[in-house]
């Protein structure tokens, strides 16, 4: 896999990151129960799911290139 790949893989991770903390700044105002919360968590959920493979495909990328930090 090539260098250019995992970076832009670990850019992609950040972006995800920060995608999360925004949603959960926005779901602290609101009550668990209303729907724009529900709709928020499950984004949120969903999006953990993204970072979770992303750094799955980041470790197997630079396993396979010998760059493991």
């Amino acid at each position: 896999m090539s260098n250019y790949l995992i970076e832009y893989m670990k850019a992609h991770l950040i972006s995800i990151e920060q995608d999360k903390e925004e949603i959960e700044k926005q779901m602290e105002d609101l009550d668990m129960n209303c729907k724009e919360f529900k709709e928020l968590d499950a984004e949120f959920v969903w999006l953990g799911g993204q970072a979770i493979a992303t750094r799955h495909f980041i470790q197997i990328g630079e396993e396979h290139n010998g760059t493991k930090e």
